[in-house]
C-alpha cells in the first residue's frame, strides 16, 4: 500500500486543528487551494506518509462550485478517503487527471495532478502524481506515526479487487457502514480517526 495522505476533513478547520493538536497530532498550516474554498493543516506520520485535515477557509469567498469531499454537507470531522502515491497514471478508467496547486506558507509552490476512480465511497483511494514537487511530507515533524489503516464496508471484497485494480491494497473489514478508520501515535497516547 502507497499511503500519500489521509484526507480529514471538517466543517470547522479551526476547532478541529485545535482539537487534534490538544491530542498530540503537530498539525501545521499546509495553505490555501485557490478557488475552491478551502484550505488544510498538515501533520507527517512517517514512511512518507501524512495527515490532511482540510475544511472551509473563510478567507476565501464561496466557491462556485461545492468544496471537494463533501465538506460543504459534513457536521462533524471525518476521515473520508486516502490519496495513493503514483508516477503516471495507470490506463484504467479514472477521472482526470485534475491539475492543482497550492502556496505553502514559505512561498513555495507546489504543483500535483489527482485522478479520481469513478463513484466511491472514499476507499477506494484518489491518485496524486507530484511530478516534480517537493513532497509535503519531506518538512513535517513526524512524532506520529500511523499505526494502523483499514476500510469497513458491507462488501468488503469488491473494495478489495476495486483498490487492487489501481496496483494498491487495503485491508478491509465487513461492516454496516463504508468507512476509513486510522490509528494514530502521538507523543500524549493513541488517536483513532473514522
Amino acid at each position: 500500500m502507497t499511503i500519500d495522505h489521509l484526507v480529514y476533513a471538517t466543517p470547522d478547520l479551526a476547532g478541529t486543528v485545535e482539537a487534534l493538536r490538544a491530542q498530540g497530532v503537530p498539525l501545521v498550516p499546509g495553505g490555501p487551494h485557490v478557488g475552491r474554498g478551502t484550505r488544510n493543516h498538515l501533520a507527517g506520520l512517517g514512511d512518507g506518509t501524512y495527515l490532511e485535515v482540510i475544511g472551509p477557509d473563510p478567507e476565501q469567498p464561496e466557491p462556485q462550485e461545492p468544496r471537494p469531499f463533501g465538506i460543504d454537507d459534513l457536521t462533524a470531522p471525518r476521515l473520508v478517503t486516502w490519496a495513493a502515491r503514483v508516477s503516471g497514471f495507470p490506463d484504467r478508467e479514472l477521472l482526470g487527471p485534475v491539475p492543482m496547486s497550492r502556496r505553502r506558507p514559505d512561498g513555495v509552490l507546489l504543483e500535483w495532478e489527482l485522478a479520481f476512480p469513478p463513484g466511491g465511497d472514499g476507499l477506494v483511494p484518489f491518485l496524486i502524481d507530484w511530478h516534480d514537487s517537493p513532497h509535503p511530507a519531506e518538512s513535517l515533524d513526524h512524532s506520529v506515526r500511523l499505526v494502523s489503516f483499514h476500510g469497513v464496508h458491507p462488501d468488503p471484497d469488491r473494495v478489495a479487487r476495486e483498490v487492487a485494480a489501481l496496483g494498491e491494497s487495503l485491508e478491509v473489514r465487513r461492516g454496516e457502514r463504508p468507512g476509513l478508520e486510522a490509528e494514530l501515535a502521538t507523543p500524549k497516547g493513541s488517536v483513532v480517526l473514522r
